[in-house]
C-alpha cells in the first residue's frame, strides 16, 4: 500500500474486550486500516484482534502515534519498539507525533527527527503529524522535508472545517486525515444533514463521512457496535452532489471538540 487508504477504524476511547470486539468486527466486514496510539492503551489487544482475525500483515494498514513523553530522542524509538511487540508486528505503516506539545522540553526538529531515524530503521513505512497547526506543520517540513511527511490528521467535522489549515496541507502535498468526523455524533441530528440523508436513503454518519471522503480526506470513524460499522463503511460508495456539499460547507461553527491545555497549538 503505498498511500494511505481513504476508510479505516479508528479505536480511540475504545478498552480491553470492546476494543478487540470492535476490530475483529471491522476486519470481518473488510477493514483494513486501524488507527491506534500509544495513548489511548490498547495496543495490545488491537495486535490480538488482528492476529486472530487471520488477515494477512501486508494486507493491513497500521497507524500508531508516539505519546508526548516519549518525543526524547533516546525515549521515541524504545517506545516505538514497544508498541510493535504490543501490535505483533515488526513495523507499524505510518507513525504520528501525537500531539505538537509547545513548550514541553523537547524542540520540534528533534522529536521530528527522532521519528525520521524511526523510519531509517524500518520501524515504520511513513511518518506524519496530528494536530499540528500551520506554523508547526511548516517547522515539520523545515525538519525532515515535505516529502516525509504522509498525513496531518486533525479534527474536522461539517462543524469544524478547517479550512485555512487544510489548504495549506493541500498545497504542500501533505495528506489530510480527519478524525472526529461525526464530532462526538453531534452533527448526526443536524437537519440539514439529516434532509440530505433522507433524500439518498442514507445515514446520516454516512453523509457526513461521504463529505469528506469527496474533500479528499481519509477517515478513521470508530464504533463499537457492528451494524455501524457496516453501514459507515457504505458511505464509500455515496456520491453527494455540489449542492449537498454546499449545504454542509454553510454548516462551519468553528466547533472544536478537542483543545487539551499543554498539547494543542495556537490553533489557525
Amino acid at each position: 500500500m503505498n498511500k494511505i487508504p481513504p476508510f479505516g477504524l479508528g479505536t480511540f476511547r475504545l478498552q480491553g474486550q470492546v476494543v478487540i470486539d470492535s476490530v475483529r468486527n471491522g476486519l470481518e466486514l473488510g477493514y483494513r486500516a486501524i488507527d491506534t496510539a500509544q495513548i489511548y492503551g490498547n495496543e495490545a489487544e488491537v495486535g490480538e484482534a488482528i492476529a486472530a482475525s487471520g488477515v494477512r500483515r501486508e494486507d493491513l494498514f497500521l497507524t500508531t502515534k508516539i505519546w508526548v513523553e516519549n518525543y526524547a530522542p533516546d525515549k521515541l524509538v524504545p517506545s516505538l519498539r514497544e508498541s510493535l511487540a504490543k501490535l505483533r508486528t515488526d513495523h507499524v505503516d505510518l507513525t504520528l507525533i501525537h500531539w505538537p506539545a509547545p513548550g514541553n522540553g523537547v524542540p520540534l526538529d528533534t522529536f521530528m527527527g527522532a521519528l525520521a531515524e524511526a523510519r531509517a530503521q524500518g520501524l515504520t513505512r511513513r511518518i506524519g503529524i496530528s494536530n499540528f497547526n500551520i506554523e508547526l506543520a511548516r517547522q515539520a517540513i523545515a525538519a525532515v522535508g515535505r516529502d516525509a511527511i504522509a498525513t496531518n490528521q486533525i479534527e474536522l467535522s461539517p462543524y469544524l472545517q478547517n479550512r485555512k489549515l487544510v489548504g495549506f496541507l493541500q498545497g504542500e502535498g501533505i495528506h489530510v486525515t480527519s478524525y472526529m468526523t461525526l464530532a462526538y455524533g453531534k452533527v448526526l441530528g443536524d437537519p440539514v444533514i439529516g434532509a440530505i440523508a433522507q433524500r439518498h436513503q442514507a445515514t446520516p454518519a454516512q453523509v457526513v463521512l461521504a463529505w469528506a471522503l469527496r474533500l479528499g480526506y481519509s477517515v478513521i470513524p470508530s464504533s463499537t457496535r457492528r451494524e455501524h460499522l457496516a453501514s459507515n463503511l457504505l458511505a464509500q460508495s455515496l456520491c453527494l452532489s455540489d449542492d449537498d456539499m454546499a449545504h454542509i460547507a454553510a454548516l462551519e461553527r468553528n466547533g472544536r471538540e478537542v483543545d487539551p491545555d499543554g498539547l494543542a497549538p495556537q490553533w489557525d
